[in-house]
Formats: structure tokens, sequence, C-alpha cells
């Protein structure tokens, strides 16, 4: 066990966990934050996407031990009810997700991206968002990103 401290949704976090534990798995067990799912748990899927230091990463392979000191911003972290981020908000307007379990993931990589660029074409959308939707919601998905970024 050894303690690390980082900054979870701009709240200051300390955990005692083992260094080699997943961020996801702190983050929903530890800290009760379980809108990061747990998908494949190799890094494939992106359901568990959230941002360290503003860099979209796949939580179930970033262990805990390279967090201490970062910036962890989660789904809850985003945006709210009161104030949705503009992709939460698109994301509602045009009806995206079927069954919704891999949804935070793609917003959290879609934020990342718009961050990063505010103003994506859908073929760089294309090329940065790699999450997984079993559903297949992919169409939805571009449109709520570009929806977001007008």
């Amino acid at each position: 066990m050894a303690r690390f401290n980082f900054t979870v949704n701009g709240a200051r976090t300390t955990v005692d966990v083992d260094p080699s534990t997943p961020l996801l798995w702190v983050l929903r067990d530890h800290l009760g934050l379980t809108g990061t799912k747990f998908g494949c748990g190799a890094a494939l899927c992106g359901a568990c996407t959230v941002h360290v230091n503003g860099e979209a990463v796949r939580s179930c392979a970033y262990t805990i031990d390279v967090v201490e000191g970062a910036d962890v911003t989660t789904i809850e972290g985003l945006g709210g009810r009161d104030n949705p981020h503009p992709l939460q908000r698109a994301w509602i307007d045009l009806q995206v997700p079927q069954c919704g379990y891999c949804q935070p993931g793609f917003i959290m990589a879609a934020a990342a991206l718009l961050a990063q660029q505010p103003k994506p074409s859908a073929a760089e959308i294309d090329a940065s968002i790699t999450n997984i939707c079993r559903c297949g919601t992919y169409t939805r998905i571009k449109s709520a990103i570009l929806a977001a970024a007008s």
C-alpha cells in the first residue's frame, strides 16, 4: 500500500492503495465515481476514458502511481444537470445513446478532442475517437460532436 495525492474533478484527493491499482478501480471503488465504466480491461474499448492533465486516457490501463500530483477529470466533473458541458447537451438533444454504457467514455474522448481542436472535421473525429459502441450509435455520436463544436 502507498499513499497517492491527486486532484479529482477539482477536489484534492488522497488514497491508500497498491501502486499497481488501475485508476479506473480507484475512481469507482475508492471514490464512488461510477460514471467511468469498465469495458474490456485492455484499453481497447474506451468505456473507461477520463482526462489526466487534460489528456484522454484509458483508466483501466493507467495505474494510480502515474497519477500522483495529477489533475483527473471524470464524466462527473465535466458538467452536470444544472450546467451541462456542450457535449452532454448535444448528446441529449440528438438522443445519442441506446444502452448508454459506453457514452461517458465517448464524451470524455470527444471533450479532449474539442479542447485541442475546437472545430474538428468529420474525418478528424473519425481519426481521433477510437472508442467502441456495441449499439453502433457512431453516426449520432459524430453528429453530437459536430453540434457541440458549432
